[in-house]
């Protein structure tokens, strides 16, 4: 069984996997290290057996080498990085040090200890990227391969390419053994409520605007978390050393379809229950109005990206990669989610900065 180190393991997608993997390999040990920065919750992972949260900073070298010698650590699964393009317009820095300092300071010390030492330990450096590496597309493009050029036009996404070449460099240079996954955009349990799915589903819960910005038409593919771990889980056992693997959910959607989704789910879910309106009587579902009459149009994002699409083939093809949730069924899904732990977001909206979709 392998022995894991899950960077960023307290945040969204990290938690999700810790999860998923203890559900696969129950009685196993995972390794969480992870800063607890804004956006990481230990709640996410505090009732996980096996998962043991190490605070601290993928920066720091001689930690990040302590833990892989010490714990006998063969397989790193990368999570960890600073992910809001809103955040990273108005202060790259966060994203420099994180995405790109911080990836080098792990690559170093799986170096240091995978190979430098000669004790031939079979490994694995997982690397978790974006789609958004590969910039934007016209309407009629071709979806993103894994040989689409970079050309990523926001300093997170810019970020994330940096570390996606230096994963790669590590391997073809050092032989470290590594994978890369390129993911669309999640969504699903554990979300920082910054982002566009939890974001509006809890503004809806509360009567407040729905911001939407420029035309709306921005195209996005949307990938359940659940269906995410699934395509990391099978890089690590089918992944091809030095590959990078696309992982998509299928869904392309423009963001006001996606908006209107979510107002016509939280309808629907107050008519099934009216006990909602007593619990969240700002909702407009709360007074039997439309959800829909909270959407506001405001100023398109500095760079933002038209369209985002994946071409999962090879994904399906080398790792027998197939997404199991629909759109609709996954959104169903999120919003029960949300709507029966208010305690867990509750306390984080005071906090988020709330953007736009």
């Amino acid at each position: 069984m392998a022995k894991l180190l899950v960077t960023g393991g307290a945040g969204f997608i990290g938690a999700n996997f810790v999860r998923y993997w203890q559900e696969k390999a129950p009685g196993g040990e995972i390794v969480v290290l992870d800063a607890l920065t804004y956006a990481g919750n230990r709640e996410n992972i505090a009732d996980v057996p096996g998962a043991e949260l190490v605070v601290g900073d993928i920066r720091d070298t001689d930690l990040v080498t302590k833990l892989l010698d010490e714990r006998g650590i063969d397989t790193i699964v990368h999570f960890a990085a600073e992910s809001h393009v809103d955040r990273s317009i108005s202060g790259p820095d966060a994203f420099i040090d994180t995405n790109v300092l911080g990836t080098h300071s792990l690559l170093k010390a799986a170096r240091a200890v995978w190979l430098d030492k000669g004790t031939g330990r079979p490994h694995r450096f997982h690397n978790v990227s974006t789609d958004e590496v590969y910039g934007s597309l016209g309407p009629d493009d071709a979806a993103f391969s894994e040989t689409t050029p970079y050309a990523p036009n926001s300093p997170y996404s810019a970020s994330k390419a940096s570390a996606d070449h230096l994963v790669r460099a590590y391997h073809h240079t050092f032989g470290l053994d590594v994978t890369t996954s390129n993911c669309s955009n999640n969504y699903g349990p554990y979300q920082f409520p910054e982002k566009l799915i939890p974001l509006f589903m809890i503004n809806a819960l509360n009567g407040r605007n729905l911001p939407i910005y420029g035309d709306g038409m921005n195209v996005r593919d949307w990938l359940h978390v659940e269906d995410h771990c699934r395509g990391i889980d099978l890089a690590l056992s089918n992944g091809k050393p030095g590959e990078t693997y696309n992982i998509g959910g299928g869904q392309e959607l423009p963001n006001i379809e996606v908006v209107r989704r979510i107002c016509a789910h939280v309808d629907a879910a107050f008519a099934a229950d009216p006990s909602l309106a007593e619990r969240f009587p700002d909702a407009p579902a709360a007074q039997g109005r439309s959800t829909t009459e909270l959407m506001t149009y405001v100023e398109d994002r500095k760079g933002h990206d038209r369209r985002y699409a994946i071409d999962e083939r090879k994904a399906r093809d080398e790792l027998r990669y197939e997404p199991g949730y629909d759109f609709e069924g996954g959104l169903d899904m999120t919003l029960a989610w949300y709507l029966a732990n208010p305690g867990w977001w509750q306390p984080l909206i005071e906090r988020a900065k709330l953007g736009a979709a």
